[in-house]
């Protein structure tokens, strides 16, 4: 799975699951064994992580929207994505 960014020990990844498990555009996080799918929507899709670091992810996600909207159009056409920079 792409690494689409890393930070506060959050890493961030986005992949197009050929089977569509999850409907919606959407990004998976780990946190310390711990992992999360979120919708670029803001919605979770699946899982959980320590609440502290889901509030950092969501301020991530927030001030990359349009980045992350562009990587999964990148990935949905099979294109190359680009990594994002990290929450700092």
């Amino acid at each position: 799975m792409p690494i689409l960014s890393l930070f506060y020990g959050i890493i961030v990844r986005m992949y197009m699951e050929s089977s569509g498990k999850h409907n919606k555009p959407h990004i998976h996080a780990e946190y310390s064994g711990k992992e999360i799918v979120v919708a670029l929507d803001g919605e979770i899709l699946e899982g959980t992580i320590p609440a502290g670091r889901m509030k950092l992810l969501e301020a991530w996600m927030e001030i990359h929207t349009e980045d992350l909207a562009a990587n999964w159009k990148l990935l949905s056409s099979g294109e190359q994505f680009f990594r994002i920079d990290p929450l700092k």
